[in-house]
């Protein structure tokens, strides 16, 4: 192979360990494997969860409340019961947010650079969005209302700290911050490294570098993240 030939081919393929495994970049297979080890933290944060929970199932004294009646405020309808409304709304913010990623993605395979710089600026809106939400679902949950929630069986709670929890027993309280500002602090570090990216692709970084590999890897950050939420949704707030 040619010196020229051989410059080609390292431009196409950036890869810099010997023979590329998996046919991808050394940069995309060391995301993959800080997912995969992001994922079971997560993972290790869900089942605790779930033997936490099953533990009071039949504790009456201190019944697990239900989601359904904590988690049913939404801004500017004070006194409405909508459950879960607000906690979908911002998953359909996050999900939306993952889907202008993969246009961004898909525009940078073009070498489309405007395209690409409008739908990584969706991308960090709706990641401003949900963080947004997440910030007034937390000032919910700690204060609570002055005059306190009603809950099905009749009782008056109005909020929750680390300290002290009147939604019920204490650890549903702790798990909530643990899990769901675990989950927004990768959110926010999304939102930063989004910016940088942003910033990049307006400076034509990635142009003259000939890829939008960089906008591809954060993306598998963005969707990581997204998929995540999907499952404490579903297991905080569900089930």
């Amino acid at each position: 192979m040619s010196d020229t030939a051989a410059l080609t081919f390292l431009k196409k393929v950036p890869w810099g360990g010997g023979k590329s495994p998996f046919s991808i970049t050394y940069g995309k297979l060391m995301m993959w494997i800080f997912l995969l080890s992001d994922a079971f933290t997560f993972s290790s944060l869900l089942v605790s969860y779930g033997f936490i929970r099953h533990s009071y199932a039949s504790n009456k004294e201190t019944p697990w409340p239900s989601p359904d009646h904590v988690f049913n405020h939404f801004p500017f309808l004070h006194g409405v019961h909508l459950p879960l409304m607000f906690v979908s709304m911002m998953t359909f913010i996050l999900i939306f947010s993952s889907v202008t990623m993969v246009l961004a993605v898909e525009a940078g395979h073009r070498m489309a650079k405007k395209e690409v710089a409008i739908y990584m600026f969706l991308t960090i809106l709706g990641g401003i969005g949900f963080l947004s939400c997440q910030a007034w679902e937390w000032t919910q949950f700690i204060t609570g209302t002055h005059e306190g929630r009603v809950l099905a069986d009749g009782s008056i709670f109005h909020g929750a700290n680390l300290i002290k929890n009147e939604y019920g027993p204490t650890p549903f309280g702790d798990l909530f911050f643990i899990v769901t500002g675990f989950h927004g602090f990768h959110v926010f570090s999304g939102v930063v490294i989004n910016f940088i990216i942003f910033g990049n692709i307006l400076a034509g970084t990635y142009q003259k570098r000939g890829h939008y590999e960089m906008v591809e890897k954060v993306g598998l950050y963005w969707h990581f993240v997204d998929l995540v939420w999907v499952f404490v949704f579903t297991f905080y707030y569900l089930i």
